[in-house]
């Protein structure tokens, strides 16, 4: 008997309700490194409320159509317009979280995006989505590693790599700093005292394992202590991207090549300059940067003078099914979301991954219907101001 994958929690139907039960699921130090932005949280609830200020019409008096969420991207037909965003530590919000969300994804076919910093391995996951997962690559300060990621990322028959512009330097977090989850981590008793006190992570924690940068694994040195371990991540990677660099990597890859983090005309031009498949629309969910725009606003800008050049996508702010047909509307080729689907696998664990999913799906496809469109394309036709 085939499964059915279209599973929805009934008491959990919107992502508020999600969060909700993560954050009473989760230790504090987990729910506050998923949930917090940089600084102020300028930009983190910026970015959800510059979305939600878009306003779509609905036209009525016309021919029906039930609608369909496959799109196309890169040459495969996704069955909806949104993707996994990648999401460093995930297994510190609940083990196995990878794995559980590349399966899910696979099962529905959308786009999984694996970051380096996560606690699965390329194998693992490549195998899990039977060589379909995209690979995020922070940048490595020696030559010698890019290579050998990337040779793995090609054995693992990843279709898409991902680079970063939006992280030439760490996001100042308080939250984290306060947690000890800044570089070097610190274990805190009052962690302990919130592990203890989330006694079904904890158990489903020590049943599989500490989690681990499973990706660095071979490039660490063993039994690493914590001042050790945030030496080993200082002097690993080097996050400022720049040309030359994204010159090296576009000659090392083969398959397409999308840059994550642009915000700018200047930095899509070059992109484009560059040879580069595509961009994603971000500010690393504003966990980076707080003085800059909303990713709605910088998607506005893009849009009109890129759109048939270069592939655009979007992630950061986008919470729902609604958010998604929103940034859709402005041109979007496709979207992505990070905290959603942690929010779903924290508080549903195994089925987390299918219930978010298949709840994204209904909520913009009840949106398409309200709105008469036939396919994702259509919502562009059907912007307030348009």
């Amino acid at each position: 008997m085939k499964k059915n994958i279209h599973f929805i929690d009934s008491r959990y139907p919107s992502v508020p309700d999600l969060r909700a039960k993560a954050e009473s699921k989760i230790p504090k130090f987990a729910f506050e490194y998923l949930d917090g932005g940089c600084n102020d949280d300028v930009n983190l609830y910026k970015n959800t409320a510059r979305i939600r200020e878009v306003e779509l019409k609905p036209k009525y008096l016309v021919d029906y159509q039930l609608p369909n969420l496959k799109t196309t991207l890169f040459g495969h037909e996704y069955d909806a317009p949104f993707g996994i965003s990648p999401v460093g530590l995930q297994g510190l919000m609940w083990p196995k979280s990878p794995e559980i969300l590349a399966k899910a994804a696979f099962e529905h076919n959308i786009p999984f995006v694996l970051s380096t910093v996560t606690t699965s391995s390329i194998e693992t996951i490549a195998e899990i989505t039977e060589g379909r997962a995209w690979f995020q690559l922070y940048h490595p300060a020696e030559e010698k590693v890019t290579k050998d990621i990337l040779r793995r990322a090609e054995v693992a028959e990843c279709p898409v790599l991902v680079i970063l512009a939006d992280v030439p330097s760490f996001g100042y977090r308080p939250r984290d700093i306060r947690n000890g989850l800044s570089m070097p981590p610190k274990i805190t008793l009052n962690n302990i005292v919130n592990a203890m006190k989330r006694p079904h992570w904890a158990v489903n924690t020590l049943i599989n394992g500490q989690p681990n940068f499973e990706i660095l694994k071979p490039y660490m040195p063993k039994n690493l202590n914590l001042n050790q371990l945030a030496k080993f991540m200082d002097a690993t990677f080097s996050g400022r991207l720049n040309e030359d660099k994204i010159k090296r990597i576009r000659d090392l890859w083969k398959g397409k090549l999308v840059l994550k983090g642009a915000e700018s005309i200047h930095d899509v031009e070059k992109a484009c300059q560059l040879g580069l498949d595509g961009v994603i629309v971000s500010n690393h969910g504003g966990r980076q940067v707080d003085v800059g725009q909303a990713t709605i606003d910088s998607l506005k800008t893009i849009v009109p003078s890129y759109k048939d050049k270069i592939t655009i996508m979007m992630d950061s702010g986008i919470r729902g099914g609604a958010d998604v047909a929103r940034v859709m509307a402005h041109g979007a080729d496709f979207s992505f979301l990070g905290r959603t689907f942690m929010y779903g696998v924290s508080a549903l664990g195994k089925k987390g991954g299918n219930h978010t999913i298949s709840m994204l799906k209904t909520q913009l496809l009840q949106v398409m219907e309200q709105l008469s469109c036939a396919k994702v394309s259509d919502l562009q036709n059907n912007l307030m101001d348009s």
